[in-house]
Order: structure tokens, then sequence, then C-alpha cells
């Protein structure tokens, strides 16, 4: 009989310091265990069964560009495959969702401690497939494995008896149980920790899903669905396709799926959104939508700011894996009193930081994801420049090796420009100056998105302005406005931002699950 372990209080997990050279080394041993296995092919997992397709596609290093990561099944060919995978998962979910909270969660656990295990040879993966710095990997590979931690606790605490008002004669409770069968469609900028965290914590509460990484990060996501395996969760509980936008399509119209989890752009999270609210024949729920999407988010600087640390922050929010991140600050809003000051600290910091492949330790800035977004990215540039904005530094780019972008400032931004107000998800920060604070946050709430933001001031007065007026779903004072941790920060915007998801936050778990009251008369 297997014993129960003692849960402990959550604890986020630590980042790796790389200074220390045993862990400098036994990050360079990962990169080159990983490289050795490079370019082979992998399968789709559908109810525990390999399935393998003649059509393939094939996963590129952004840093390297002819550089070949993983060959996956072009599923898009075959969208019976897809209903197979739901099919799969329907019939796991009718004895999964039966399985005690406590032993689910227990999967979870045995997923954190392989994790743990494999730390450095899952952030070589990320390195490799989408060019993420060594810190950045590390970072990442640490939030999946707090997912897993975090999201185990949770279950456990939502399965504890509910609190509801007792009454003469009757036996009330109030129980969660899950949805059913969930479509999740992560993206590739977090690829581990986000597309872990989002299958697993439906997982967690009884649900089953078919899992469609992003085309340009299937490897990692294979990765995952080895540990999946090694932890012993049951078959068809998490099916694995690889394919493009028509997997995701199909599973997302499918009548069978109860629920999708989806993260990425605005556009797609918006057509997901309509066509789930469509019933189709067979169907009978309304579909639920989780979604985080995009976000233009702003770091407000006032006249009273401590502007060293408000430049490193800045910098460091800006810059940090390129820029792709839905957190990003790629707007500054800058007290036009300080402006030239601050501006002169940010291009500094910003010009020291080193641009190169992320295999090395010393890189700060590697390559964006794929060709695509290195066109689109000089062309916002270009925009910015011909709507009246002046480069300070960077603004260009190079693709002969890879796809990289020098990290760019682009001062004399005007409210409602272009780069001001679009996602660009690239290395690209537009600086606008403010007249004074209100000002600037009228500017900062000047947008469809509401993610992240952050307001660097002295004045506490201002602070307290920032936490009733600036509409964004999370909310840094005097810090950078990347970096959330799980269980710390718990994770949503408003507004086109997405769903307000709160991933890593006490109520996500509600979001995959329904409540059942239950009364007996005594």
């Amino acid at each position: 009989m297997q014993t129960q372990r003692v849960v402990d209080e959550f604890r986020n997990e630590p980042f790796t310091d790389f200074s220390r050279p045993e862990n400098a080394d036994a990050m360079r041993a990962a990169l080159e265990r990983v490289s050795s296995e490079l370019g082979r092919e992998y399968d789709c997992l559908i109810g525990g069964e390999r399935v393998s397709l003649d059509k393939k596609f094939k996963s590129f290093n952004p840093a390297r560009k002819e550089q070949v990561i993983g060959v996956f099944p072009e599923v898009d060919s075959d969208t019976s495959l897809v209903e197979r995978a739901i099919d799969a998962a329907t019939e796991a979910f009718n004895s999964w969702r039966f399985v005690p909270p406590a032993e689910r969660a227990e999967y979870l656990f045995k997923i954190a401690d392989i994790m743990r295990r494999r730390k450095h040879e899952l952030s070589a993966w990320m390195v490799f497939e989408v060019s993420k710095t060594w810190s950045e990997a590390d970072g990442d590979t640490a939030e999946a494995i707090d997912f897993m931690e975090f999201y185990a606790r949770e279950m456990l605490r939502w399965a504890q008896e509910q609190p509801v008002t007792k009454i003469p004669g009757e036996d009330n409770s109030l129980e969660y149980i899950p949805l059913g069968v969930g479509a999740v469609i992560p993206p590739w900028n977090f690829p581990l920790a986000i597309m872990s965290g989002m299958a697993m914590a439906a997982v967690v509460a009884g649900n089953t899903v078919v899992l469609k990484p992003s085309s340009d990060s299937p490897s990692i996501a294979a990765k995952f669905i080895e540990i999946v395996e090694e932890a012993g969760l049951p078959p068809g509980v998490v099916n694995f396709l690889t394919g493009s936008a028509a997997t995701g399509e199909a599973m997302v119209t499918s009548p069978k799926t109860r629920f999708i989890s989806f993260t990425g752009s605005k556009g797609v999270g918006l057509h997901i959104n309509e066509e789930a609210a469509k019933t189709r024949d067979g169907q009978i729920w309304i579909k639920r939508v989780v979604a985080e999407m995009g976000g233009k988010d702003a770091i407000v600087v006032t006249d009273d700011a401590d502007l060293d640390a408000a430049a490193l922050g800045v910098v460091q929010a800006a810059y940090g894996f390129q820029g792709q991140k839905c957190s990003a600050c790629s707007r500054l809003i800058v007290d036009e009193k300080v402006h030239d000051e601050l501006l002169e600290k940010v291009v500094r910091l910003t010009e020291a930081l080193n641009v190169g492949q992320p295999t090395e330790s010393d890189t700060n800035v590697a390559a964006v994801i794929n060709k695509r977004a290195f066109d689109k990215t000089l062309e916002y540039i270009q925009k910015g420049v011909e709507e009246g904005g002046e480069i300070v530094t960077g603004g260009t780019g190079d693709d002969k090796t890879g796809y990289f972008i020098l990290p760019t400032i682009i001062d004399n931004v005007q409210p409602g420009d272009t780069i001001e107000q679009e996602e660009i998800f690239a290395p690209v920060l537009a600086v606008i100056k403010a007249r004074d604070y209100n000002h600037a946050l009228e500017i900062a709430n000047g947008t469809e998105f509401g993610l992240t933001g952050s307001v660097y001031s002295a004045s506490e007065e201002r602070l307290e302005r920032a936490r009733r007026e600036f509409h964004v779903g999370n909310l840094y004072l005097n810090r950078k406005c990347t970096g959330a941790l799980v269980g710390v920060h718990p994770f949503g915007g408003f507004n086109m931002s997405g769903t307000d998801s709160k991933a890593g936050g006490r109520e996500y778990l509600l979001q995959f699950m329904q409540g059942k009251s239950i009364s007996r008369k005594i």
C-alpha cells in the first residue's frame, strides 16, 4: 500500500546560481547531452499509444535557423486523429474523474520530482528550441515545478469540506467536480511552464485533456510527455497532438470538448472565444474558455522616482527573453522633467547587454522566435520612425545565422502611435513623455490591454493612486513588471489581455471545476 506523502507549505523553486562553477558546468553538460539528441523524430500520444504520420514538420533553432531540433507528425492532414484523441480523453475521463483528489495530486508531486532531477536538461531544450538564455530557461523550468507543486496543494485544499450555512433537519454540502475533456493550447514563449501548468491544472482537477503545443516549441512538450509517462499517469488522461492551426481548430470546435484553455495572441484568443460560443450538433454544455492573451505593458516613472532602480527595472522587463513575454515592458512612460536623465541610464544599460547565442553563459539577449517575428519587428520599428519616433539605440537586425534583433529604444513616441498601441513581442521599447503623473496614468490606461504595469515613485500617495487607477491585472510598485512567481503573484489580465485567469493563484483550479450542492434530509 502506497504511503501518502506529508505535504508541507508551498515554497517556490529556487533559481540556479550559474555564477557557481559547479552549476555552470552542470548546465554545459546538459547542453552537450541535449545537442546529441537534436533532430530526432517524435510521435503523438493518443490513449497511451504512440501515433506517427507520413506527413511531418520540423522545429528549428531560432538562433541557428538551419538547425533542426525535432521532427513531428503534422496532424493537420488527418483531423480524424483529433477526434480519436478526444474520444480517448473522453473514455479516460469516465474513470479519472473518480480518482481521489489526493491521488491525482500525487501524480503532480511525482512530475515535480522528475522535473527537478532533469532540471538542466529541460532548460537546455528551451535554449535550443526557443532561444532562451540560461537564466530565462532556468526560470521557466523552476516555474513549471512551482505549478506542479502549487496546483497539487490547491487540489487538496479544494477537496476539503467547503463552508455552507447549516440549517436544522438537513445535511448540506458543496463539492467541486471536474468538467470533462479539455483542449489545451499553450504558447511557445514559456514552452514548459505555461504548457505544463495549463495541462496539469485541468488534470489535477479531475479532467482529461488533449494537448497541442505551439509548432515553434513541440520538442519541450514532447519531453514533458515523457515525464508524464514516467510518473505513471493513466493512458488517455493527457493526449498529445502536434500540428498547426487546423489541429487546434478541430479541438476547439468539437462538440465533445467541454472547455478550452488557451494562452497566446489576442486575435487567436478572440477567435477561439467566438468559436467556443457556438453550439454544435450533439453538444450538451456551454463551453468554458480560459484565455490569457496579449499585453502592451507600461512602466511609469515619476519625477521623484529612484532613476537608477527604474532604469534597471525597465531594461530587465523590456529585454528579458528578447521582450517575448506578454508581461514585458514595451512602453516607458516617463515624466518629462526626468526624461533625459532616465533615458541616458536606460540607454547605457541597454547597450551593455550582450547579444549572442543562448548556449553561451554570458548572453543576455538571443534570437526572436522565427522569421515572421523578425520581419514583423523590423516593420514595427520602421513604422515607429515613420510616425515621428526617434531610434536612440538598436533598430536593426541580422538574420544570416539566426533571427537576431538589437535591443531597440524609440524615443518621442506619442500616445496613440502604432508602436504605443500594438503588441510587438520583441526587444523594442517605446518611450513616451508625460506632462505629469495624471497624464502618465492616462497614457498607461490608454490601450485595449490590461495585463501588467509598474510605477516607480517615492510618493505613497502616487503609489496608492496607481493601486486604484492603473487598470491592470498585475500591478508592481517600484519593481519591474515581469517575473511573476507562482503563488506570490497570481497572473492574469483585464480587457483584451484575457479572462484574468490568475494562473498560479488560489482561484485558478475553479476554472476547471463546477460546484455540486448536495442536501440530505435528516
